[in-house]
C-alpha cells in the first residue's frame, strides 16, 4: 500500500524564532498590519510504501525522530492518507 504523509516541523514555542521575528517586523513594509506573531517551520511530504497505516506511521515517526526534526529545538506532527 502507498501512503502520503504531510509532516509539519516547528520550533518549540519556548524558543526564539529569528526567521519568524524578521518576517513579523518587516510585514509593515508591504503593507500588512495586525500580525501578532509568526513562527516559521518546515512542511515535508513523504510518499512511502507500507503494509498498513500503523507501519507507515511507525516509519514516519522514526524518520522524524532520527533525521527530519531536531527534537531539542523542534516538535513535529504528521497526517497520513492512503493513496492509489
Amino acid at each position: 500500500m502507498k501512503f502520503l504523509a504531510e509532516i509539519d516541523i516547528m520550533p518549540h514555542k519556548e524558543l526564539l524564532d529569528p526567521q519568524g521575528k524578521t518576517v513579523e517586523k518587516n510585514l509593515h513594509h508591504i503593507p500588512v498590519t495586525g500580525v501578532l506573531d509568526i513562527r516559521i517551520g518546515k512542511h515535508i511530504q513523504m510518499l512511502l510504501e507500507a503494509e498498513n497505516e500503523s507501519e507507515a506511521s511507525d516509519k514516519i515517526d522514526l524518520a522524524c525522530k532520527k533525521l527530519l526534526a531536531n527534537l531539542i529545538m523542534e516538535n513535529y506532527t504528521f497526517q497520513i492518507k492512503e493513496v492509489d
